[in-house]
């Protein structure tokens, strides 16, 4: 494997530096306590899900406590603690070596050339991380400031380091060496903490002033499910020829909403316009400073639930995070990642179990699912590689290759069907718990997947299939019985042209929840819905009903000229 050498590399230049500081192996081995601590996560992160602790698995250890931890980990917490233990005489007994073996103890003119070595790569890495490097390819550098060059603590307008002069060493390499790798992790937490708190700064004193229309004591509950990167047209439920749908297709009380699209094919941007009251032209930018439904339920006098399947720490997934810490109880469930090995869906079984089983009479739960995101054989459990051939088993697909367009669509199908089945258990739950309870669902984006003579896949490509996205809502009878109206709504808009917009205004609204300047006319479950302008992401803000589909891709293009981003 080719990343191997330069982790290698970087192994042998860490071990060096600290051996050449201390001298005596004995001297720095206190300073791997936290290493030999970690160990044991780190091990069972790799037998497990294929990876080490990452930014992601450090924020779900510190948002745990023990007690959730133990349950998580059930059977496995013996295993774990047995390495602790195996690990913990490991460190007694190096450390005892290191202390009875006066070889190690380096000394001498080798050390001290050692020593003037490394002090020379950190000068010059160090330079080079301050102001630039000069590569063969780029443009002379000679009139650029420092700003333009990057200067971090100096200021100074110095010149780019050379390109020859550049230690061979990557920043990449050194997360993913041992145990070294763990302080940049550190870091890249602590950064991406504080990225977070500089978000939730823009929206902390942010209040909608809600409240329910008739304040009451009767229980009801309200489950938000958010898909992930799942298209309309591959589902049954909405005239797809095979079955991926089986269960959902059996619910009395399901309405599929058949005209729903997102305004943007990312779920850092599009999920915040479905929660809050983003405005999809607005999705392309960093913040809102305004807080999302969740907070709107708490002011209603409803507890609230972030349960997720999702990563909670990355570029990519910060800006969602920001919004599920305003919920009263925020558990990230997946310790594997996105294209590796990861926890099914139904991992959000047992949180979802407790939180209906929590006493409050009044909640609103947010279950955020894996759904169909790459790999998609990954997505689901052997019982339901239904259509063959697949890509299940296949460790690390070359999704690139249109050789493999048929086990790719296959699995992605087998992943709907996965899905159907989830939803199909969290409905159950909800119908044994025996309340007035409804659950919305909607998919943050769709897939294009090779279709036709399509030569792209997977999503940011402006095409039809990214920007059309199943949704639908079930209601219980207890519901229909409390909010008769609301449910007649829904059946009238099954059919309307809605968008991921109108999702924070109808989620509002099942509740019966109002605030000052709240817009009914943007609820699809009142009388009041109007049809309004919906925007997409493609070549600028194109009005999606204003606009051509071209080629195979299904790119949308617009007839005049879209507005600009």
């Amino acid at each position: 494997m080719p990343a191997a050498w330069p982790v290698l590399g970087v192994e042998i230049v860490a071990w060096t530096t600290v051996w050449a500081l201390f001298g005596r192996p004995a001297w720095f081995h206190w300073l791997l306590i936290p290493a030999f601590m970690a160990l044991p996560t780190e091990i069972y992160l790799l037998v497990f899900y294929g990876q080490g602790i990452s930014t992601h698995h450090l924020g779900i250890l510190a948002e745990t406590s023990p007690m959730e931890a133990m349950e998580f980990l059930g059977s496995k917490v013996w295993s774990m603690l047995a390495i602790m233990g195996l690990v913990a005489i490991w460190w007694v007994l190096a450390f005892r070596a290191a202390r009875q073996s006066p070889d190690l103890h380096w000394q001498g003119a080798s050390r001290w050339t050692a020593l003037g070595l490394l002090a020379v790569f950190g000068a010059l890495a160090a330079y080079g991380w301050e102001f630039g490097t000069a590569r063969a390819s780029a443009p002379p550098a000679s009139a650029a400031t420092s700003a333009e060059r990057g200067a971090h603590l100096t200021g100074l307008a110095l010149p780019p380091l050379p390109g020859w002069a550049e230690p061979p060493a990557r920043f990449d390499a050194f997360i993913d060496s041992w145990p070294f790798g763990l302080v940049a992790r550190g870091v890249d937490f602590y950064r991406e903490r504080r990225y977070l708190a500089a978000l939730n700064e823009t929206s902390r004193n942010f209040r909608f002033g809600a409240h329910q229309a008739v304040p009451d004591d009767t229980p009801e509950t309200v489950v938000m499910v958010l898909g992930e990167s799942s298209r309309r047209d591959r589902w049954s439920l909405f005239g797809y020829a095979r079955a991926t749908n089986p269960l959902l297709a059996q619910e009395p009380n399901l309405v599929p909403l058949n005209d729903v699209i997102t305004s943007v094919s990312a779920t850092r941007l599009s999920v915040p316009v479905i929660i809050s009251r983003k405005p999809a032209r607005q999705s392309l930018e960093d913040g809102f400073n305004e807080k999302s439904f969740l907070t709107a339920y708490k002011e209603a006098g409803f507890k609230t639930w972030w349960l997720s399947n999702q990563i909670s720490f990355g570029k990519f997934d910060t800006p969602v995070s920001v919004f599920a810490r305003e919920a009263d109880v925020v558990q990230f469930t997946n310790l594997g990642g996105f294209t590796n090995r990861s926890n099914f869906d139904e991992v959000l079984f047992e949180p979802l179990r407790l939180a209906l089983a929590d006493k409050t009479p009044k909640k609103l739960i947010v279950l955020h699912s894996l759904g169909s995101h790459w790999n998609y054989s990954q997505r689901h459990p052997k019982a339901f590689d239904k259509w063959q051939p697949s890509l299940f088993g296949i460790d690390k697909p070359v999704y690139t290759d249109l050789a493999i367009k048929p086990q790719l669509n296959n699995s992605y199908d087998n992943s709907i069907l996965y899905s159907d089945w989830f939803l199909a258990q969290v409905i159950g739950q909800l119908k044994a718990s025996g309340r007035a309870a409804a659950l919305l669902y909607v998919a943050d984006h769709g897939q294009t997947l090779y279709d036709g003579d399509c030569k792209f896949a997977f999503h940011g490509h402006n095409t039809q299939h990214e920007f059309r996205v199943p949704a639908f809502m079930w209601y219980s009878e207890q519901y229909r019985e409390r909010y008769p109206r609301k449910v007649k709504e829904l059946h009238r808009h099954r059919k309307a042209r809605l968008a991921t917009e109108n999702m924070f205004h109808t989620l509002l609204d099942v509740a019966d929840i109002r605030y000052p300047d709240d817009r009914l006319e943007w609820s699809f479950v009142n009388g009041a819905w109007k049809k309004h302008t919906r925007y997409v992401d493609s070549y600028g803000w194109t009005d999606y009903d204003n606009a051509s589909v071209r080629g195979d891709c299904r790119e949308i293009i617009a007839k005049k000229p879209p507005r600009k981003r």
